[in-house]
């Protein structure tokens, strides 16, 4: 079993012919209204992959409520800790995505800002029985340290959207899985331009048991115990890179999950990462486990 606990949206995404600057007005083509949220995308890339999901999070009252529960839902995610908050709308995002991929995403949290201790506390049998426990960081401070905290199996952490971290919380993490940006964030460097300035910051990072670093086009790294190991990306033609972060997370713990080494789940994460890349949407471009294998 893998627990989730985190954040559901319902993303709208304009696809760009360039993101647009700062004051700048663009023309994009038709919109797509998706679910989306990173607890919610990562708990549906697990599910795809055939591994048995449960999602801790929250949502609004009203209409888009529905679509994220029809989404979870149907991608066989187990919704019994999933609340529904009266008065309050759902989180959403809004989107737009250049050609070749690139993306600037803002979110109104809604109803994920209403997740809190208590509900990690009723979800306390779910933690303490997952094989791994997934966290991200769009949910409150207080309820990403109490995640982590009820699991008993292997905890992975997204520090996504970047920000600081305290060291005991770390020490208590498992699998750290930063992009570059949130690398560098949280080490208070440069982000690294390469693989191997990536792979010394990660290693200079104290507290995690490993740490993974999304790298896009060139792959991933695993860090640990002074070994650096580099996975490199599965070429492809990417359109939209909106999900690849959740699909990876998703695909990491599916990995983890079925007793796979972290450098084996690491590969089949970059392997999945990238084939969602070949489509549109956060959640509609997730495979399935027959459309991921080899």
């Amino acid at each position: 079993m893998i627990a989730v606990v985190g954040s559901c949206n319902v993303d709208f995404v304009i696809p760009v012919a360039a993101l647009p600057a700062a004051g700048e007005t663009v023309l994009g083509g038709d919109h797509l209204r998706t679910p989306g949220g990173k607890g919610a995308n990562q708990s549906v890339a697990a599910a795809r992959l055939d591994s048995e999901v449960a999602f801790v999070g929250c949502v609004g009252d009203d209409e888009l409520a529905d679509t994220i529960r029809t989404a979870l839902g149907d991608a066989g995610v187990d919704l019994s800790w999933l609340r529904e908050v009266p008065g309050t709308p759902s989180g959403i995002a809004l989107i737009t995505v250049a050609d070749g991929g690139e993306n600037t995403i803002a979110v109104s949290p809604g109803a994920n800002a209403r997740l809190g201790v208590p509900d990690v506390e009723a979800a306390g049998s779910l933690l303490a029985d997952a094989a791994v426990t997934v966290v991200q960081l769009e949910i409150a401070p207080e309820v990403v340290t109490a995640a982590v905290r009820a699991a008993r199996g292997t905890v992975v952490l997204n520090p996504a959207p970047a920000r600081s971290l305290p060291p005991e919380l770390l020490s208590e993490v498992d699998v750290l899985v930063p992009n570059r940006t949130e690398l560098a964030y949280l080490t208070g460097n440069p982000e690294p331009s390469t693989p191997d300035e990536a792979a010394a910051q990660a290693a200079a990072l104290s507290g995690p048991g490993a740490v993974v670093v999304t790298l896009g086009a060139d792959g991933a790294l695993v860090v640990r115990d002074g070994r650096t190991t580099h996975v490199p990306a599965l070429p492809v033609d990417a359109v939209d890179a909106t999900g690849a972060g959740d699909a990876f997370c998703g695909a990491l713990a599916d990995g983890l999950a079925r007793g796979d080494s972290l450098e084996d789940a690491t590969a089949w994460a970059v392997r999945v990462a990238g084939i969602s890349t070949t489509r549109w949407g956060a959640q509609s471009g997730l495979p399935t486990r027959t459309q991921a294998m080899p």
